[in-house]
Formats: C-alpha cells, sequence, structure tokens
C-alpha cells in the first residue's frame, strides 16, 4: 500500500529538483551575457604597423592600423604638420584622422577635458573607458523632448570619441579623434594607436 504513495512522492520530489536545477542555468547563464557597449582595447597589436614620428618634431613612436585592419580606405599614414607648429594631423584615408597637439609641461588635460564635457548641455556623454591617460566615450546628441535638448534636433545621433594624453620628454602630447567622432570600430583601434605612443628608443 505505501508504494505506489513512495513513487509518487519521489517523482514529485525528482521533477521539482529538475526545475529548481534548470531555474539554476538560467541563472548562471543570465550572469555571462557580455554587455553590449564592450570595448576592445588590448595590447595586441597585430594588425597595426610602427610609425616613427621624428622626422615630424615629435620625438615618439606610434602604432597604426595597417592593411589588415580593414578600415576601408588607404593604409599609407600621411602626416600633416607645419614645421615649428605645434599641430598634427596622422591621416589613415579618410577614416583614421588623429589629432595631436603640443602643451608643454602642462599635464592635467584629461582632467579638464572631462570637465568641459560635463559643461555642454547638448549631449549625453557615456565614459565606455575612463583612465588618467586616456578616455573614450559614448556621446549622444540629445533630442527634442528631452531636458536641455537642442531645438534643431529630431532624431537621436551617436557617435564615439577618444582623447589621450602622453608625456614624450617631458612634453605632453593630447590625442583626441575628430570633433564630429567615428564609428566604434574605428575609435577602438585610435585609442590603441593613442596608447602605443611612446619614445623613440
Amino acid at each position: 500500500m505505501l508504494r505506489p504513495f513512495l513513487s509518487k512522492g519521489l517523482i514529485f520530489i525528482g521533477v521539482i529538483v529538475a526545475s529548481f536545477a534548470m531555474h539554476s542555468c538560467d541563472d548562471d547563464t543570465s550572469k555571462t551575457v557580455v554587455p553590449s557597449d564592450d570595448i576592445v582595447v588590448d595590447d595586441d597589436y597585430y594588425e597595426f604597423q610602427d610609425f616613427n614620428l621624428t622626422p615630424f618634431d615629435i620625438p615618439g613612436m606610434i602604432s597604426l592600423p595597417d592593411e589588415t585592419a580593414n578600415i576601408g580606405a588607404s593604409t599609407k599614414p600621411a602626416i600633416e604638420h607645419i614645421e615649428d607648429d605645434i599641430k598634427w594631423e596622422v591621416k589613415i584615408g579618410t577614416n583614421f584622422q588623429l589629432m595631436i597637439e603640443d602643451y608643454g609641461d602642462i599635464n592635467d588635460l584629461i582632467v579638464v577635458e572631462k570637465k568641459e564635457l560635463a559643461d555642454q548641455s547638448f549631449f549625453k556623454v557615456k565614459y565606455l573607458i575612463d583612465e588618467p591617460d586616456l578616455i573614450l566615450y559614448e556621446r549622444t546628441l540629445l533630442v527634442k523632448g528631452t531636458d536641455k535638448a537642442s531645438p534643431k534636433v529630431g532624431v537621436e545621433h551617436k557617435s564615439y570619441h577618444v582623447y589621450g594624453s602622453k608625456v614624450i620628454d617631458g612634453i605632453t602630447y593630447e590625442l583626441q579623434s575628430r570633433e564630429e567622432g567615428y564609428e566604434k570600430v574605428i575609435i577602438e583601434l585610435m585609442a590603441k594607436s593613442i596608447k602605443s605612443l611612446r619614445p623613440v628608443e
């Protein structure tokens, strides 16, 4: 008489244990979801070529994307610089324009840049990388109906930007993307280039 009761009880307990185990697995899976905002700026430079900036009055070496980086343009770097000027533009086709400026012994460039970003009113800024010498952020143009929105804007627009600071031979250099920004994939490459700037050995 007890056997049918025990069998049904064991089946019931088995169902509960199995459903609990499945629920636990679901929880584990949800914890491993990778956020869509992930930015990859690592030390792997297999898609880059070293470029000596010494002939252009910067005593440094920088790694720039090569033909394997697939940025959709000519991969031969070109430097625009007027002799004795404090500004440079590193171009690789039309899809990669890195601005460099000599700031002498001023070393709080990142702090100042972040303050300026906080003070502006037409954009929402979300930092994806926030380091002492490099920031990478998503900038969203505020749309109508949003507090502080520009009255001329009706469509949300996102762009990605990078800003860095490097010291070489006691000189602080500002490195940044163009004002209008780029797609995320270009900004990732540009951030890696900025991080790579180092003195010529």
